[in-house]
């Protein structure tokens, strides 16, 4: 699997992330390819995850140093994507309207996940709002 990151400089750096790495076939493996050369690391599938759940946390909190100001928005508008703004990052998952009321399905960043009814004209406040590309 391989995408395009840029380096600091802004050139292009391909990555190209290859399971069952020369290393053992139950190893993960991580290219860089940059212009100067190239950087192998290899880890387990183990510490494969953790590098993703530190570059998705990460990624998280760049994007929400970003905003700003909270925007807040009506019940019936959350979008799948939205954070909730707050002390601990709240995450919808769903949302299913019924009348004059709406069922909000979160998830937090400890993977918890539930369900919370709103009046449909209840102002919610978002850390960040869902862009259209998600």
């Amino acid at each position: 699997m391989g995408v395009e990151i840029m380096d600091e400089g802004g050139r292009e750096a391909p990555v190209e992330v290859i399971a069952g790495a020369a290393g053992g076939p139950s190893l993960v493996a991580l290219r860089i390819g940059t212009p100067a050369g190239r950087s192998d690391w290899t880890c387990t599938p183990e510490a494969a995850r953790a590098l993703a759940a530190a570059l998705l946390r990460a990624a998280e909190e760049t994007e929400d140093a970003r905003s700003a100001r909270p925007v807040t928005v009506k019940a019936r508008e959350l979008l799948r994507g939205d954070v909730r703004d707050g002390d601990r990052a709240m995450t919808v998952v769903g949302v299913k309207a019924d009348g004059g009321a709406v069922q909000v399905t979160w998830t937090s960043g400890a993977g918890r996940t539930w369900t919370q009814g709103y009046d449909a004209d209840a102002d919610i406040a978002l850390r960040r709002r869902r862009t259209e590309d998600r």
